[in-house]
């Protein structure tokens, strides 16, 4: 008689819920695989939508008999995961980099010229600028001299910034321009001199000299740069960008475009420290929107290791009287510190270097004093010495890495350290074991913007052609679940922003992408074949690409 009790129960039950009104909604997804990244790691077959928030996910028969949506998507056995979020990048300067000359991949400074004359036929600049050049893969691996630069365009200044950012190379034209020259000096720079006379290249702060002579775009043909490469980040899935070291006029930019709906993507901002910027944003507080988060101040603490301007507490193995450089002194950097310690800001500061990353860890520990939620992070965190990693658990300090750095720097960055500093280098796993997570970004445009790229680099440590066979240091990969989450829910919290993003659960925003594969199960080989078919932000389809089939 129970047994037959109970199937009483189910029927009449199933008969109430038939009949129950359904509720009227936006969207809802149904058929296929959806990654919620919640607490749990849970997954679901259906998701719905209402005024762009996530209302529920559950199964596909319970969702469909509970609302009435306007839009149904048939996943068909698709794969849904939370809108990725780039925890560091340069949002700003990959729309500048699209009306520069790509130098990236020359395999010579004859390239870098050849690139250059076809770029200055093309759109015949006032200015001839280009980005990406990388002396590492060149036969001779040493820094260009600006000869060939002098004499193949001697009426046009030309500043063409290296891959990392961190040093550029300029024409004669160019430095008379700047008023740089043989006696010219900066604090965390140098000019590089040969013979007593300038190179053209400048290293770190020296670049910054050229920067106010450069014409930036108007206001009118920065929109449009912004909106095109809008487009290539919603293509790759990205539905946030922590934009890193931005002046007001930028973010009151993006405020403007995302006001007007000129810009779908969602900025977490990084103020650079300038003065306009402490007094206009700082001491007023946070401002926030729907989408733009301002409460952060981007901080550079040393050079690159690709430039050997990254600070080391003993001298570079191939260059062994060079101990890297500090771009700013420790009083400067604790005095920013002190002031977003008294405003309630973030402190994100670019560190390399061991001894660079060793002085923030000290500086930032001065202020925190003990586990706390203020979440200060350090951005790459590229080499830390084996005594200093503890300090990111004991003080609570959050290492914002970029995984394809890793992938793109193994090829020398031995060479720069010696065999045995270099496995202190890289370590994202001893890293994200020190608070249990980590924040992944990609450092666009010095790396390519794709999350599926940071997520295999993190993976696999392996580049684009699977070298090496059997990955780089590998003590330091990360599982897939973490990876996932390093994209999504961690960089999420890396901006105070786990509450609104970051996973699909009731309540948060409807920021959400759809994979024609499960990055969480198929082959290596695969991952790099994943097709990011759909990104939606706030429920509303932001790029569809020609193969999602609808």
């Amino acid at each position: 008689m129970r047994k037959y009790f109970l199937l009483l129960v189910t029927i009449i039950l199933s008969i109430m819920t038939a009949c129950k009104p359904k509720t009227n909604i936006d969207l809802v997804l149904y058929n296929g695989k959806i990654y919620t990244v919640d607490s749990l790691f849970s997954t679901a077959e259906a998701m719905a939508v209402n005024n762009g928030k996530i209302v529920a996910t559950g199964t596909t028969t319970q969702l469909q008999q509970q609302y009435n949506a306007e839009q149904t998507i048939n996943l068909q056995g698709k794969f849904v995961y939370p809108g990725f979020i780039d925890a560091h990048c340069h949002f700003y300067g990959l729309a500048l980099e699209l009306q520069e000359a790509n130098l990236k991949g020359a395999t010579s400074f004859q390239m870098v010229i050849d690139r250059l004359k076809l770029h200055n036929q093309t759109y015949n600049p006032k200015w001839l600028l280009g980005n990406g050049w990388d002396q590492n893969l060149w036969q001779n691996k040493q820094f260009p001299e600006n000869t060939l630069l002098n004499q193949t365009f001697p009426n046009i200044p030309v500043v063409l910034s290296r891959i990392d950012g961190h040093a550029v190379i300029a024409n004669n034209t160019a430095l008379k321009i700047a008023e740089i020259d043989a006696n010219t000096k900066i604090n965390g720079g140098e000019v590089v001199l040969k013979n007593g006379k300038p190179t053209g290249v400048l290293i770190d702060k020296a670049a910054e000299l050229l920067d106010n002579k450069i014409p930036h775009p108007p206001q009118a043909e920065l929109i449009k740069l912004l909106m095109q490469a809008e487009k290539s980040c919603l293509a790759v899935g990205l539905t946030t960008l922590a934009d890193a070291g931005l002046s007001k006029s930028m973010v009151m930019l993006y405020d403007k475009m995302q006001k007007k709906n000129q810009l779908n993507l969602k900025i977490y901002a990084m103020l650079d420290p300038s003065t306009e910027n402490i007094e206009y944003f700082v001491k007023k507080g946070i401002y926030q929107t729907q989408k733009l988060h301002v409460c952060s101040i981007k901080l550079y603490a040393d050079g690159a290791l690709g430039s050997r301007g990254a600070c080391l507490l003993k001298p570079y193995t191939d260059d062994p009287k060079n101990y890297g450089l500090m771009v700013e002194s420790p009083q400067k950097l604790a005095q920013i510190c002190e002031l977003a310690y008294q405003y309630g800001y973030q402190i994100n500061t670019h560190a390399i270097g061991d001894s660079a990353n060793r002085i923030i860890l000290d500086i930032y520990a001065h202020f925190l004093k003990q586990t706390n939620n203020r979440r200060w992070r350090i951005e790459h965190v590229q080499f830390v010495d084996s005594a200093d990693f503890t300090k990111f658990k004991t003080y609570s300090i959050i290492p914002s890495v970029q995984p394809t750095h890793a992938t793109s720097d193994m090829y020398w960055a031995a060479q720069r350290l010696g065999p045995k500093r270099i496995k202190f280098a890289y370590a994202y796993k001893k890293l994200l074991q020190q608070n249990a997570w980590i924040a992944f970004g990609t450092d666009f445009p010095i790396e390519n913007i794709a999350p599926l790229l940071t997520f295999y680099a993190a993976v696999f440590r392996k580049d684009l052609n699977g070298f090496p066979a059997q990955g780089f240091q590998t003590q330091n990969a990360v599982s897939r679940q973490q990876a996932l989450q390093a994209i999504t829910i961690w960089a999420a919290r890396a901006c105070f922003e786990e509450t609104q993003k970051g996973s699909l659960e009731l309540g948060k925003a409807a920021d959400f992408v759809i994979l024609n594969k499960d990055i969480l199960t198929v082959s290596e080989k695969d991952i790099l074949q994943t097709i990011v078919l759909k990104t939606y932000i706030d429920g509303k389809k932001v790029y569809s690409s020609s193969d999602d089939g609808n």
